[in-house]
């Protein structure tokens, strides 16, 4: 028997099972967690991270007191932080138990729960937002569309939704995993959100060209006689 970190003891192979199983559901994540978290994790990246100005402006969007779910959170920093700063009820989930650690270090007071998306059971219940950074184009395209379905799923009425993935189909290596990445192209979004009730109001980037889906459940035509009556 040998002792693997905070896994107890466990025999090679199982080791090795749990770290196999780990690193599939954190995408590769946690096996260059203590790179990324000295590269983006830490509280020096809190006001300067790439998007952070993109998720700021979302959450002021947001009424304060909304729940709000960021899936795929890593660390809490540097994105998280910002839906708690502007008082937000926030929820993490993540895969990679490095990460969640962090979290959980960086945000004591906001509940976490290690899962994978494809997996999680989202804490079970609905929310008024959700975000989803960084996240659709690590998982593979039937995935995408589940998670697209969840998204339905779990907003509320009329609720917010911002992911991010590049606007052209394509397939590249995720540049610190070295795995596999994958976006539909924003045609094909914009077809799979519509056919579960999303719409799409807007699109941009961010300095990192981070290319943003800003949505809601709903139709356009609803948001707009919403915005209207307000």
């Amino acid at each position: 028997m040998i002792v693997i970190g905070s896994w107890g003891q466990l025999n090679v192979l199982e080791a090795l099972a749990i770290y196999s199983i780990r690193m599939v559901r954190s995408s590769g994540y946690e096996a260059v967690s203590e790179e990324f978290l000295a590269r983006r994790g830490s509280a020096s990246s809190r006001s300067a991270g790439i998007g952070v100005k993109e998720v700021r402006m979302w959450a002021k969007r947001l009424p304060r007191g909304s729940s709000v779910i960021d899936l795929g959170c890593g660390p809490g920093f540097p994105l998280t932080v910002v839906l708690v700063d502007e008082g937000l009820h926030v929820f993490g989930v993540d895969a990679a138990p490095s990460f969640v650690a962090a979290f959980r270090r960086n945000l004591p007071d906001t509940p976490i729960i290690c899962e994978a998306v494809q997996e999680s059971r989202l804490f079970n219940r609905t929310f008024d937002a959700v975000l989803a950074w960084g996240l659709m184009f690590l998982l593979q395209e039937e995935d995408q569309h589940r998670l697209i379905q969840k998204f339905a799923e779990i907003l509320v009425p009329g609720g917010r939704l911002l992911f991010t993935s590049s606007a052209k189909p394509g397939v590249w290596n995720d540049v610190m995993t070295g795995l596999e990445s994958l976006s539909l192209g924003a045609e094909r979004y914009g077809e799979l959100l519509g056919a579960v009730g999303i719409s799409v109001m807007d699109e941009y980037e961010d300095e990192g060209e981070n290319h943003y889906f800003d949505a809601f459940k709903g139709r356009i035509e609803q948001e707009n006689r919403a915005l209207e009556a307000g």
